[in-house]
């Protein structure tokens, strides 16, 4: 796996919800959201942080044209409005619940602020996590601005890889068990589903790939 994310594979949520420290033990709540609930509109006031429990949840925008761009979709153990930490005090994405039962931990960012002052290995993960955040995003958007929807779909795959996926002792094939729908996929890809399967399902006639609703496997010619 690349080192460049191997950050996601911790589950932030054990490490940074305030209920695992006594001194935040009475304030912690966990909010409930349904599919398509908001959890924050752009141009909310940025007081707080977001750490995932159970769910998904999609970040994103809209052009001047309406078209809706979706930037990240974040797992259990995730967190987002980070941003709130660098001083930005207005949101300029929405973010959206996008399971049937999303549960988030808001943290108010004075409250974060007091936990990564107090422990620096907290401090020093939000920090890391944030840079290495911020160039998978940028990474992202490049492809999305400048590539082609194939070439958009390989990148993407690589990336899966890294961050879900492991090599076969047998075959020595890759395989990747990720928490994404096609719908997701789609979405992050900037790309229509149909669209979407049929290029899946041409990978899959050339040998390349073979995939099912909840792991994709990328055989050694894939590179």
């Amino acid at each position: 796996m690349s080192a460049l994310w191997y950050l996601e594979d911790i589950n932030l949520f054990k490490i940074l919800c305030p209920h695992k420290y006594p001194a935040y033990q009475e304030s912690h709540q966990v909010d409930i959201y349904k599919k398509s609930d908001y959890i924050y509109f752009k141009n909310d006031n940025a007081s707080k942080i977001y750490l995932i429990d159970k769910g998904k949840v999609k970040i994103g925008y809209y052009t001047e044209e309406g078209e809706e761009v979706v930037k990240a979709i974040l797992t259990k153990g995730e967190i987002f409005g980070e941003k709130a930490l660098l001083g930005i005090d207005i949101r300029n994405e929405f973010a959206q619940s996008i399971d049937n039962t999303t549960s988030i931990c808001p943290v108010p960012k004075d409250t974060m602020y007091e936990l990564m002052r107090d422990n620096v290995s907290v401090s020093f993960k939000i920090y890391k996590f944030i840079g290495l955040r911020m160039k998978k995003l940028e990474r992202r958007l490049e492809l999305l601005l400048y590539k082609d929807t194939k070439t958009r779909l390989l990148e993407f795959l690589n990336e899966l890889c890294e961050d879900y996926g492991y090599e076969c002792n047998q075959t020595g094939d890759h395989i990747i068990k990720h928490p994404y729908t096609q719908k997701d996929i789609a979405s992050l890809i900037g790309t229509s589903r149909p669209t979407l399967n049929a290029m899946l399902n041409q990978l899959k006639q050339s040998n390349i790939i073979d995939f099912d609703r909840k792991q994709i496997r990328l055989f050694q010619k894939f590179a």
